[in-house]
């Protein structure tokens, strides 16, 4: 099970294991404070992609898609284990943003877990051998 925390907010039993999802450290905050088990440099939006983004809430749909494409070719296998730590696992995703619903860490889990419910209704609806889809 994946939530999305922002990295200042104070850290809890309930969090399970906190994944710092930004390029960048939160400013101002000290690693013990962030109480972090892990900083996931890899599945942070690359440098252009942030900028392009600028938190513009009319952007946030389309940096959802470039994102995912972006996750898709540049760290497959971080995002392999990812899914994998949250199955039956609670995994907090940190993010510094003021932005709650539209931050990279929200993107991210909401790309972990579509991928992952697809993938789930594919293991439990297989196609017979030589059925096409569509």
């Amino acid at each position: 099970m994946f939530k999305i925390k922002r990295a200042y907010e104070p850290a809890s039993a309930a969090d399970g294991k906190r994944i710092l999802v930004d390029r960048l450290w939160p400013r101002g905050l000290s690693k013990a404070k962030a109480a972090l088990d892990e900083w996931d440099r890899l599945v942070a939006p690359s440098d252009a992609l942030r900028r392009w983004y600028a938190h513009a809430p009319q952007r946030w749909r389309e940096f959802k898609t470039r994102y995912a494409s972006e996750l898709r070719e540049t760290c497959p296998q971080e995002l392999k284990r990812l899914r994998a730590l949250g199955r039956g696992h609670v995994v907090t995703l940190l993010f510094a943003s003021r932005a709650p619903e539209m931050n990279n860490a929200a993107a991210l889990k909401e790309i972990i877990e579509t991928r992952r419910a697809s993938s789930l209704a594919a293991a439990r609806n297989p196609r017979p051998h030589g059925a096409r889809s569509g």
